[in-house]
């Protein structure tokens, strides 16, 4: 069957999108069909893929999958891009709200840029002054580091944290590397589970890594954060408490579109 696709990226973190309102695509896509439509050299190339949905309460529903296929936690930049892949589809609003696998989302649209509300940040710790984790809609370990990350082999000591038997309950975990740099501004640089390399860029690790940042320094505010892709920033109110409200804003653009022949088999 011939299968038409858009193909998003936000901060170059990319994405292939699926309009699944006709509910046609749900059955077709085994995670081996996946995998390959996600493959960088047989099949179009993602870092993830997304299939946007019917809700029975909101504008739509999300549905991520990481690279190798199989269904995943949330992805906060995978959700800008959602948005404005809805906009696309004419699914037009100055406030849109989707359904993902953490909950509900609000999400702005304004010059490109997408502004997503997150969900409230869950089961944060603190080992010591360099070493967090806490849950923003996927788990997320976040190394506050002096050297400079970019002498940082990510594939490799990223790929030690996120199969360390601490985290083996979850399934392991997607490790950040974080430079403060002065006035709330991070550098970080991601190694994502289900992709198990290095990303350019990541919407709940940047927004752990800031997150992390707030509550080391013990304030809310919004953070200014650099990737290899791009400039994120993440803006939370009333940090640790109940009422804690999390943005995550940056561009998310269309890349081109296309078909894609896609065996029975």
């Amino acid at each position: 069957m011939k299968l038409t696709f858009y193909k998003y990226q936000g901060t170059g973190n990319d994405f292939i999108m699926l309009d699944n309102r006709s509910k046609a695509l749900e059955d077709i896509l085994s995670q081996e069909k996946i995998a390959f439509l996600c493959d960088r050299r047989f099949g179009i190339g993602a870092d993830g893929l997304i299939l946007l949905s019917d809700s029975v309460s909101e504008d739509f529903r999300m549905m991520y999958y990481n690279a190798d296929g199989n269904e995943s936690t949330m992805c906060g930049n995978g959700g800008r891009c959602l948005v404005a892949f809805a906009h696309e589809l004419g699914i037009k609003k100055d406030k849109l709200s989707f359904d993902a696998i953490d909950g509900l989302h609000y999400a702005w649209v304004q010059h490109g840029m997408v502004r997503l509300q997150m969900v409230q940040a869950k089961n944060y710790r603190q080992k010591n002054e360099a070493i967090h984790w806490v849950d923003t809609g996927s788990p997320h370990l976040v190394l506050m580091e002096e050297r400079e990350i970019k002498s940082i082999d990510v594939e490799v000591e990223g790929a030690k944290h996120r199969w360390s038997k601490e985290f083996e309950e979850i399934g392991g975990t997607n490790v950040n590397f974080v430079n403060v740099e002065s006035g709330n501004r991070l550098n970080v640089r991601t190694f994502e589970r289900g992709v198990e390399g290095e990303t350019l860029s990541c919407g709940t690790g940047v927004t752990a890594a800031a997150y992390a940042y707030l509550k080391k320094e013990d304030k809310s505010g919004k953070v200014a954060i650099r990737t290899l892709g791009g400039d994120l920033s993440v803006e939370i109110e009333s940090i640790g408490e109940e009422d804690e409200q999390v943005f995550l804003e940056g561009p998310a653009k269309k890349v081109f579109e296309g078909t894609i022949e896609l065996t029975e088999s």
